[in-house]
């Protein structure tokens, strides 16, 4: 059974950073494409962030050059940098873990971002 098990939320002020982190319970995470979701009250869930096996990234538009996705595969953990954080941002964050060629999609658990105006 695959695990993904999210942590580093919490609670910041505008213009504050934070960093998440997601460590995958697999021995295949380097074909791994992994990616960053959110869901604000009331909102779908978006897709904030991805980075492929190669470690190609992209981002949506309300984030690019604010939020930045990585990958360790020594440690089998992905990671989303989010820095100038706004109220906007609040939401509780999803990793997503998808091996290539399968198909297989797995979820975290949530990690609770809430900025403060």
């Amino acid at each position: 059974q695959v695990q993904l098990v999210e942590s580093g939320g919490g609670l910041v002020h505008s213009g504050g950073s934070l960093t998440l982190s997601c460590v995958v319970s697999t021995n295949i995470f380097d074909v791994y494409a992994m990616h960053w979701y959110r869901q604000a009250p009331g909102k779908q869930r978006e897709l904030v962030a991805t980075i492929t096996m190669e470690s190609t990234t992209t981002y949506s538009d309300s984030v690019k050059g604010r939020f930045t996705i990585s990958r360790d595969n020594a440690k089998n953990a992905a990671y989303l940098q989010m820095n100038n954080l706004q109220h906007d941002d609040t939401a509780v964050y999803y990793c997503n873990g998808h091996p290539l060629g399968t198909p297989y999609s797995y979820w975290g658990q949530g990690t609770q971002v809430t900025v403060s105006s």
